[in-house]
């Protein structure tokens, strides 16, 4: 049943609806709470283990970590691997996902707030995930909540995988999570400066989650995406899974950065002052024009220089077009 999930989650509504919502499978069992919510409980949780969630699909078109997951739960259920710990494994958008585009109405990742007012889908959607991982979690109080919203981006990279850390009051990252995601083939970590409403600030923000936004690559269609990349990122999530601790290697083989500002899109008439193939962090010297907006005029860099992550030109007016960043110390070492 695992290995055809996310088959079932993606195809005909009744077609799911018939599959089976229960199960077995080595260690434990499952529960399909909802189309693209699964739950996954060990028959005996080793004593480290966290209660882990993973997500992938937030936006339909990238499709590299749906992949991933779809492997671990295949391995989960042949044996090759043995469940551990319990988990919520979520598909954010299964109608975007069906269609092959990054959202229908609005995009879902910058909804997850629980005083969320606006109607539609993709809202719907928000409060359903976020209802999802409020009851996961008061299912493990007694256990380390982690949440890794699996993701790629629409350019390429400098760094074509790198983890945004979201906004919180709530501490620093474990130091732990450094050391795993280093041996994990991550190049680089990008820290926000404020509150960005992405589906891992809600459970940073909401349950002090252990939560990050991994980047895997480029969005690319299905049966397009190079496996071998993401190997090493596939070895934690199924240590995790295990209940086991993962492998970790030295955090400063990865590059850290720091948001700096943010480039908004105030009107129709917005463009970015660089070509759209533009990757992800390049560098701009101070006094470069990075945007003209008809509302908010001329966007440049300051006095020192500043890359640029996730530019955007087409995002709906009123949303972030672009981060700007300046790099920042790794963390120190544990004492």
């Amino acid at each position: 049943m695992l290995n055809e999930w996310l088959d079932l989650s993606l195809g005909e509504p009744a077609e799911a609806a018939a599959a089976p919502s229960q199960g077995q499978l080595p260690g434990g069992r499952y529960h399909l709470h909802a189309p693209g919510v699964l739950e996954l409980m060990p028959d005996r949780p080793l004593p480290g283990a966290r209660a882990c969630m993973i997500s992938a699909g937030i936006h339909g078109n990238e499709t590299a970590p749906i992949e991933l997951l779809g492997d671990c739960l295949a391995r989960l259920e042949a044996g090759v691997s043995r469940l551990g710990a319990p988990a919520l494994v979520i598909l954010g958008n299964p109608e975007a996902i069906r269609r092959g585009v990054r959202y229908l109405g609005t995009n879902l990742n910058r909804l997850f707030r629980r005083d969320l007012a606006e109607a539609g889908m993709e809202p719907d959607r928000a409060r359903a995930l976020m209802a999802a991982v409020d009851a996961f979690l008061a299912r493990y109080p007694e256990r380390p909540a982690l949440h890794y919203d699996l993701h790629t981006a629409i350019r390429d990279s400098r760094y074509p995988r790198f983890v945004v850390g979201p906004f919180s009051e709530a501490g620093a990252v474990a130091p732990e999570q450094w050391r795993w995601l280093a041996a994990a083939g991550i190049q680089a970590v990008l820290h926000q400066h404020r509150h960005s409403w992405t589906f891992s600030h809600y459970s940073r923000h909401y349950h002090g989650a252990q939560a990050l936004t991994l980047e895997l690559g480029r969005a690319l269609p299905f049966g397009h995406n190079d496996p071998a990349p993401l190997a090493p990122m596939g070895r934690l999530l199924l240590s995790l899974l295990e209940g086991r601790e993962p492998p970790g290697a030295e955090p400063s083989r990865m590059a850290f950065f720091r948001v700096e500002r943010e480039v908004m899109r105030e009107s129709a008439d917005f463009r970015l002052g660089f070509p759209d193939d533009t990757p992800n962090f390049t560098e701009f010297a101070p006094g470069a024009l990075l945007a003209e907006d008809g509302r908010g005029g001329e966007i440049r860099v300051g006095d020192e220089p500043l890359a640029v992550v996730f530019p955007n030109a087409a995002v709906e007016i009123g949303a972030r077009a672009a981060l700007l960043v300046r790099p920042d110390a790794p963390p120190p070492a544990p004492t």
